[in-house]
């Protein structure tokens, strides 16, 4: 069935019992990335030109598109590659921050591509000025605190089958 076809199985939305609620409700911003990794155990960074923090490769939803669509979006549009997006390792909540408003960030495998594949990845996209295959530990000075603990744990997921794990601000949240 399609998307489409599914929202028509819904039937009629619901109804406000108090008009307007739903406009007042907080909105999150919703993220999603792709854990890439070679056979040695580097990492796929990329560099973007207007922050001066690395990523994984991913981006931010787009209105009513899916973490899966917008992980599958933003790696072909940054790498240039329609990588497959693995099993959800991670669901990350993230603090509002300055102009920032709260968010979750989605981070799924993307699988362990042979190392020679992995050095000849460039940026497909203008907004991003080198793509970089590092080690976790190499890369943690350019990277955010939180960034550098959600990936620990998205690694620890991939490596040991573990997940989707839960995480607020990249700390594992106790079940």
């Amino acid at each position: 069935m399609t998307m489409q076809g599914d929202l028509l199985a819904e039937g009629e939305p619901e109804r406000e019992y108090t008009p307007g609620f739903a406009t007042r409700m907080a909105r999150k911003s919703v993220g999603a990335a792709l854990l890439v990794r070679d056979p040695g155990g580097r990492l796929v960074f990329v560099e973007p030109v207007y922050k001066a923090t690395l990523e994984i490769p991913g981006g931010v939803a787009e209105e009513n598109e899916s973490p899966v669509a917008a992980c599958r979006r933003e790696v072909l549009e940054e790498l240039g590659l329609g990588l497959p997006v693995g099993r959800l390792l991670v669901v990350d909540w993230t603090p509002a921050h300055g102009i920032w408003s709260d968010g979750l960030t989605f981070v799924f495998d993307g699988g362990v591509l042979p190392a020679d594949e992995v050095d000849r990845l460039r940026p497909a996209d203008t907004e991003l000025r080198a793509v970089l295959p590092m080690s976790l530990d190499e890369a943690e000075p350019r990277l955010k605190p939180s960034q550098a603990r959600r990936l620990r744990v998205a690694l620890a997921a991939a490596r040991s089958g573990e997940g989707p794990v839960h995480t607020e601000f990249g700390r594992r949240v106790a079940a």
